[in-house]
């Protein structure tokens, strides 16, 4: 039989970051500097682990405080009501020799949706403190309407301000429990 592998996420060596089109000409973008996560796996490749995940919603950064402020506030994420984003997978499966393709529910403002997001294994290596981690590269696109991020602004010329889809990029390191 075999035996489950807890891996735990190691925030040190992780980052969560998107991009979304700013009046369709340029691309912002930001990050959560705030967020957890694990991977059960009961096999060495990865294939099926089950992989939770939570960021904060009041640890984003897009390098401007008052854009973050309007980030957080009810018109966007509502970080007061809904705290947390969550991710919560329902497959893990090989797609190539070190990618993946990884489903699972989303849940922003209360709003859980399914998703299918990109991931590249970059490898398992050996700390110095004698530590096995793996890593991971994550990318998607979601549609922010979809989740109830519904805000939209138009300039006096008629341009939207902000666009629908939001790319994610994760690179994430996680350390196997002993």
């Amino acid at each position: 039989m075999a035996t489950a592998t807890k891996w735990v996420l190691d925030p040190m060596h992780s980052e969560v970051q998107f991009k979304v089109k700013h009046l369709v000409i340029s691309t912002v973008s930001g990050f959560f500097k705030s967020f957890e996560g694990e991977l059960i796996t009961e096999n060495d490749d990865f294939t099926g682990a089950e992989i939770d995940f939570s960021l904060d919603i009041d640890s984003i950064d897009t390098n401007q405080s008052q854009r973050d402020g309007h980030l957080k506030s009810a018109e966007f994420f509502d970080a007061e009501t809904y705290p947390k984003i969550t991710f919560k997978s329902t497959s893990f499966t090989k797609a190539g020799d070190d990618e993946y393709k990884l489903a699972g529910d989303l849940t922003i403002k209360g709003i859980t949706k399914r998703v299918t997001l990109a991931v590249e294994f970059g490898g398992a290596a050996t700390d110095f403190y004698g530590n096995t981690k793996a890593g991971f590269e994550i990318t998607g696109k979601i549609n922010r309407k979809e989740f109830g991020l519904t805000w939209d602004g138009v300039t006096e010329a008629g341009s939207i301000v902000l666009g629908e889809d939001i790319k994610l990029l994760i690179n994430v390191q996680f350390a196997k429990q002993a």
